[in-house]
């Protein structure tokens, strides 16, 4: 896998189970709750680890404070702030797997990328090949997240992973992932009603 697709930031800081991405605000438009990302390390060896980003957060400094009181904020002034200034944006990634040479693993990355490492958005394809291999065993990454919004960061994601699938002939995908989260979740009910809930308002 070449170091390819849309790069929407750099690393911030990692360990094994989560990151944190940077970005200016000119980049916000690309990357979205719940989508896959992929770092590739600067290695000459063919390591990505996969994860999905579950928030999104824009960092305020002392000139947005001033500009948040003021009676009216001209067009320019906001436009200036947020092109020229590069707002900060943050972006926290769930680590889901990592793909060695051509085999993708559906377990926490052996060792975490490192700082100012790129951050790639993945493609239709990307997500497919991900989301097909193994038996949906990252699904465990983010049920034990539990401090995260699971049902909302599922929702998200399926919709996502739904799409790219369908689009290549594979509605069965979907039922597929649902019935795993229905079989991961049997014990745990109100859980399982939260995450059938925002399924449902994703895919209606």
């Amino acid at each position: 896998m070449k170091a390819t697709g849309i790069e929407i930031g750099r690393l911030l800081s990692a360990g094994n189970t989560e990151f944190t991405v940077g970005c200016s605000v000119s980049q916000l438009n690309v990357p979205a709750f719940g989508a896959l990302v992929r770092v590739t390390p600067n290695t000459a060896e063919e390591y990505h680890v996969f994860g999905l980003i579950h928030d999104i957060h824009i960092e305020d400094d002392g000139l947005v404070r001033q500009l948040v009181t003021a009676d009216q904020v001209d067009a320019a002034v906001i436009a200036d702030n947020r092109v020229n200034r590069n707002v900060p944006v943050e972006m926290s990634v769930l680590a889901v797997g990592y793909r060695q040479g051509a085999r993708i693993y559906h377990l926490l990355p052996p060792r975490p990328p490192l700082s100012l490492d790129v951050i790639y958005l993945c493609d239709a394809a990307e997500l497919r090949g991900f989301t097909a291999a193994g038996r949906f065993g990252y699904f465990r990454h983010v049920l034990r997240a539990v401090d995260l919004p699971v049902g909302e960061l599922l929702a998200a994601h399926l919709q996502q992973a739904r799409a790219a699938h369908e689009a290549a002939s594979n509605p069965d995908w979907a039922n597929a992932a649902t019935r795993e989260l229905i079989t991961l979740l049997r014990d745990d009910y109100p859980t399982l009603m939260s995450v059938l809930g925002a399924l449902g308002d994703a895919i209606s």
